[in-house]
């Protein structure tokens, strides 16, 4: 991506974050999880403070190193393995984190969120959060259109859940239709927006 598309996001984040704000980033299992990457960096970029959580799909796709280096954080993958909060990690991140985005987010995990499940960290901290939570979806097109999914996607919009596209365009699948992650600069711009109304709320 060249500076000329990344500055601009960059520059929003870094005028309204005011010192910026604590990101709790999910990473779902998807060949958008490259794009992953970018966002955290853009974020971190802009004097944002993120925490990466990678499912175990996840993983197949990116390595935790990658998250380490671009937060300078420790990477999550267990709701087992204690890293810095021994009451739980579900807990101390939840407790942390000012939004929670889950960039890209499957079908899966939409599945997940929408029926309360919580057998992974990316799930648990949905039912542990009370900050906003923001989702930029991704999947084939076909999954998209899915009844199932898309009763999911409503009851998480009922929720309060903020959806971030998904785009149309080229898929890996090599077909073209809607399903692609919004790309890293637009999820920036939302949540900074999402950030300045909170604020502005709480004044």
């Amino acid at each position: 991506m060249s500076d000329r598309s990344v500055r601009p996001a960059n520059e929003s984040v870094a005028e309204t974050s005011e010192g910026g704000h604590e990101i709790l980033l999910a990473v779902a299992g998807s060949v958008a999880a490259y794009k992953a990457a970018d966002l955290c960096s853009q974020l971190v970029q802009g004097g944002h403070r993120v925490t990466a959580v990678l499912t175990r799909s996840a993983e197949r796709f990116i390595g935790v190193t990658t998250f380490e280096a671009l937060t300078g954080r420790p990477v999550y993958t267990s709701q087992w393995l204690a890293r810095e909060h021994y009451r739980g990690e579900h807990i101390g991140l939840a407790a942390r984190a000012e939004v929670y985005l889950v960039a890209p987010c499957s079908a899966d995990l939409l599945g997940k969120f929408a029926g309360g499940l919580a057998d992974d960290l990316a799930s648990l901290l949905a039912l542990t959060i009370e900050c906003p939570m923001l989702v930029a979806p991704a999947m084939n097109r076909a999954m998209w259109q899915k009844p199932a999914v898309q009763r999911n996607v409503a009851q998480l919009r009922d929720d309060g859940v903020q959806f971030i596209g998904p785009e149309e365009g080229w898929q890996s699948c090599r077909a073209v239709g809607i399903g692609r992650m919004a790309e890293p600069t637009a999820i920036v711009e939302a949540l900074v927006a999402r950030l300045a109304e909170e604020r502005q709320s709480s004044r």
